[in-house]
This record gives structure tokens, sequence and C-alpha cells, in this order.
């Protein structure tokens, strides 16, 4: 029971620190690509891989208004033949950056997700997101890693527990879609 309460204790003292302001930033920057038509691009590896996913699938689906254009968003790590193409073919650094190649344009937003910020392939795809003019936003973990310098939004979760951390990002992500459908209903 002590490792429960010392696990719930950690996730409550992290709500605490968020930094809201850098959330309403996320917001206002989802905001603007919704009324520009805008393309979001999301990725992560492993339990970010899946916090991408089911960010899409919320913005996608769930923060529909009748008045407003729906989200244009893509999870590049649903692509399952395109990343392992890309990883047999050219390599797993560049399984998020090559999609990024063919399909963004200059103002869609990069927006990822990365516990330890020093993964090769997220790295890369955001420096493939600078060099085409998108606006990257990422939410870290542990101490942001090479992350940070590679965004123009930056959210840590000062955490060295994958799970804090894993689950900090999801919470994020439902009170931002939240944001977003309140503000208009």
């Amino acid at each position: 029971m002590k490792s429960l309460q010392a696990y719930f204790s950690g996730e409550t003292e992290l709500i605490g620190k968020l930094d809201l302001v850098r959330v309403q930033e996320i917001v206002i920057a989802l905001e603007r690509a919704r009324r520009e038509g805008r393309r979001l691009f999301v990725f992560g590896n492993g339990g970010s891989a899946a916090t991408a996913s089911h960010f899409a699938c919320d913005l996608g689906k769930g923060t529909i208004q009748p008045a407003l254009p729906r989200f244009k968003i893509i999870c590049l790590n649903d692509m399952t033949p395109t990343l392992t193409a890309y990883a047999n073919d050219t390599g797993f650094e560049n399984v998020f950056a090559e999609p990024l190649i063919s399909l963004a344009e200059r103002g869609d937003l990069a927006i990822t997700f990365s516990a330890s910020g020093n993964s090769p392939n997220i790295l890369r795809a955001l420096q493939t997101a600078r060099e085409r003019g998108l606006t990257t936003i990422g939410l870290s973990g542990f101490d942001g890693g090479k992350l940070p310098s590679l965004c123009d939004l930056h959210l840590n979760i000062p955490a060295r527990s994958y799970g804090h951390v894993e689950d900090l990002h999801l919470a994020i992500c439902h009170a931002v879609c939240e944001s977003l459908k309140i503000q208009h209903d």
C-alpha cells in the first residue's frame, strides 16, 4: 500500500507544479492551427506513441464544433507500414522525419511526446520540422534532454518516473481538448 500512496502522492505533487501558462500557449497554438486549416503531426515512441495516438483521436473527434473547422491531425506512429519501411530502408532515426518531408507544409504543427527528450528519431523529426517552417511543440520528462532546444513551445514534467511523465502528458492532452471544447460550447 505504501508504494501506491507514494506513486499517487508524487503524481499529485507534479500536477501542482504544472506550468498552466505554457499549457494555455499550446491551446492557443492549436486554436490558431484549426482556424488556419493547418495540419497537426503528432508522434512519440513506446508509451509516448500511445499518448500521441490518443491525442490524435481526442483532437480529431472529441473537439468537433459545428461552427469551427475540424482539426487535420495525423499521428505518424500510427502509420505502421510507412514507419517500418523507413526504419528498414533508411534507419529508425528517420521514421518521423521522412513522412514530414512528404506531408508537411510551412505553418503546420509538429507535436511530440518524449519522456527522455533524447530519442534520435524524435530529435531528427523536430529538426526536419523546423527546417520546413513548422511550429514545434514538445512535451518531455526528466530534465527535458535535447528536445527543448528544438521546440517553439516546450513543456517539461520534471519527474524521473516514466509512469508519472506519461500520466501527466496524457492528462495535459485531456485538459487541452477540454479547453478547446469549452471555449466554443
